[in-house]
């Protein structure tokens, strides 16, 4: 009989975060900013490999809220840190993030709200990205969400 346990584990990594993952964040974010008094607010989540699972956009959160969260959390995979770390290394290497953000056709936005998800294990999942009040409440929205989802949040350098 063939061992499919590898081919269920890969597929697992391959796919990271699920939906109903994606939707639970989303909407602990959304309740830890409702609870709070933040502006309205956009959250994105995006799988391991930089594809858009779930994003939501509250009543009033502007224009370019969803850009600014999805780059959040694009910058964040890319380099494989939060985007709070890429802040830090873009003040003390600006034409290298310079540089990296426009690889990133300008996906990318150093300042915090842009966290690795990963599982209780470190595996990676995906990436969230918050836009709406202060880069730092931003960032707390989504530490506290993913931490309500049993969810490790990484916001600093490489793991």
């Amino acid at each position: 009989m063939k061992d499919t346990s590898v081919i269920r584990t890969s597929v697992n990594q391959t796919l990271g975060i699920s939906l109903a993952q994606a939707s639970a964040v989303i909407d602990g974010a959304l309740a830890h900013a409702r609870a709070t008094g933040l502006a309205p607010m956009t959250v994105t989540v995006l799988d391991c490999a930089g594809r858009p699972v779930a994003m939501k956009r509250e009543d009033g959160s502007s224009l370019l809220r969803p850009e600014i969260a999805h780059a959040k959390a694009f910058g964040a995979l890319g380099m494989g840190m939060g985007s709070r770390a890429l802040g830090e290394r873009a003040a003390t290497h600006p034409a290298f993030v310079a540089s990296i953000t426009a690889l990133a056709q300008g996906n990318l936005v150093p300042v915090a709200g842009g966290v690795l998800i990963r599982d209780v294990g470190g595996a990676l999942l995906g990436a969230v990205g918050i836009s709406g009040a202060l880069p730092d409440q931003d960032e707390a929205c989504a530490v506290e969400a993913l931490s309500k989802c049993g969810l490790q949040a990484q916001v600093e350098g490489p793991h």
